[in-house]
């Protein structure tokens, strides 16, 4: 699926939820379904700077696609990039430097959000668009 295919999906099952505590669920309840980064690559290095809990974050190139395993010490942030990860991954470097970001708006996910939380997106997406670029400049 393209990364555009995979954000319309995103916005489509967030409308089905009437307020926004229903929403916060399904984010918990997607970060329970997060590939989970192994142990080894729990470290310093793969820290996501800027957000308020714990993200560690690893991608890694798979022929033209990379792929992204991650984690987080709180169960929100964990929701928050396990649908990032189900939206960048699997997908070409160039595909995800290219990719627009409105879904998040179109969610609402960042007005709800606390303006720690808000930044720890930015981060993460940025974090997510670098690996990309790593990878985009070795091919």
């Amino acid at each position: 699926m393209k990364i555009k295919d995979i954000q319309e999906e995103i916005v489509a099952e967030f409308s089905m939820f009437d307020d926004w505590m229903e929403r916060y669920e399904y984010i918990i309840e997607l970060g329970k379904n997060l590939p989970l980064i192994k142990e080894e690559f729990k470290t310093e290095n793969n820290l996501i700077k800027g957000c308020q809990s714990k993200v560690w974050l690893q991608g890694e190139q798979d022929e033209d696609k990379v792929a992204f395993t991650a984690d987080s010490d709180a169960i929100l942030t964990k929701g928050i990039i396990a649908i990032l990860i189900r939206t960048f991954s699997n997908q070409s470097p160039a595909d995800i430097l290219d990719a627009n970001m409105d879904f998040i708006d179109e969610i609402g996910l960042k007005e709800h959000l606390s303006p720690t939380r808000a930044n720890g997106l930015v981060s993460m997406i940025k974090n997510i668009k670098m690996y990309a670029l790593a990878f985009n400049s070795k091919n």
